[in-house]
């Protein structure tokens, strides 16, 4: 069955849309987060506001779409890292996910400030829909990562008595849903690794890292190696 081919309303409409969204990131960008603004976009397409709105309705809701596709998109690009490694190297699929996201990262500071910078002022994000499935994804990428490096880091690491209680309910509902057989000490681990490979990125993104340092990914590459060693891996999968 041949894919049915959008009409040229279709098409238009699409591309309506993608360059709202890229005008919502720039003025973000010169402006902060407030800057987004229906009005605004509408002024700098040359339409009125109301034809705006038949687009996206409220300004929360073209931001929802545009973190639903942010976080799609960087999904995709720590799920083809990872998936380009063998599952026989956890050392390489740990570098392979932390670099993707590094480069992504430094080449999308828009997209990464409205989706890990100051929240919007007013913005109330939904309960569930797609920015929340979406985030899930990528968050999992990592989780997966340290799941299967649990086996080695449990043997390294101190009981800290994590328990289920000590996250919120509905970040608990899905981790479990998804890795029922990862136990809260696990999560906590994840939740220090991704803090470990968000900090440098974060520092190099707003420009506090490279007036001291010559070659940001160096350092970062660094911070993942040592990151395996936290987590008991080698390149062989052998415990350390």
């Amino acid at each position: 069955m041949e894919a049915r081919v959008p009409s040229r309303r279709e098409r238009l409409r699409a591309e309506a849309s993608q360059e709202i969204k890229a005008i919502a990131l720039r003025l973000m960008t010169e402006g902060g987060p407030s800057a987004i603004s229906l009005r605004a976009i509408a002024r700098e397409m040359g339409m009125t506001a109301g034809a705006l709105y038949g687009y996206y309705a409220t300004r929360d809701d073209l931001v929802n779409a545009l973190i639903a596709e942010i976080y799609s998109a960087l999904a995709d690009k720590e799920e083809a890292a990872r998936d380009a490694v063998s599952e026989d190297d956890p050392e390489g699929r740990v570098l392979a996910v932390g670099e993707a996201f590094r480069t992504w990262a430094v080449g999308h500071p828009e997209e990464f400030q409205l989706i890990y910078g100051d929240p919007l002022p007013g913005y109330q994000a939904p309960e569930g829909g797609a920015a929340a499935d979406a985030e899930h994804r990528a968050c999992a990428v990592l989780t997966g990562l340290v799941a299967d490096a649990w086996p080695q880091a449990s043997k390294r690491l101190s009981d800290d008595g994590y328990d289920w209680a000590d996250f919120d309910p509905g970040f608990a509902a899905v981790i479990r849903g998804e890795f029922p057989d990862l136990p809260p000490a696990a999560v906590a681990l994840a939740m220090r690794v991704w803090g470990r490979m968000h900090g440098l990125v974060a520092l190099e993104v707003y420009g506090h890292l490279r007036p001291q340092v010559l070659d940001p990914a160096r350092l970062y590459r660094a911070e993942l190696l040592d990151l395996t060693k936290t987590l008991g891996i080698t390149p062989a999968g052998r415990a350390r």
